[in-house]
């Protein structure tokens, strides 16, 4: 009975049962949606796996992007440290250098 309300509905398709009325355009149809269905339910987990290949290899170049990011601020604060202690030697040398000017300003006088 249910049978027959849905074959009532949709009509019968040939292709896959027998004894059926002449209904070749609405089974073409049948035929074609549920092969359309079937194409894009292949094409849409083609994308989706391409998608997940695709966002695995952007994470794995974030994670590189991070790691050489966290290796640039260590670098950045050696060459400050670096940077600081130049500026203390820098400092050091000027201040000999002023106290040979003065010694030899005093030495010219006496």
């Amino acid at each position: 009975m249910i049978q027959l309300f849905i074959l009532s509905i949709y009509g019968c398709i040939p292709e896959i049962s027998t004894g059926c009325v002449d209904m070749t355009n609405a089974s073409s149809t049948y035929l074609g949606v549920v092969i359309g269905a079937i194409i894009g339910v292949i094409i849409s987990w083609w994308i989706y796996y391409r998608q997940k290949k695709t966002t695995e290899k952007q994470d794995e170049v974030i994670k590189k992007i991070e790691d050489l990011e966290e290796l640039h601020l260590t670098i950045l604060k050696k060459i400050e440290r670096l940077d600081k202690q130049h500026d203390k030697t820098l400092s050091s040398i000027l201040n000999i250098e002023e106290r040979f000017e003065k010694e030899r300003t005093k030495n010219m006088e006496d």
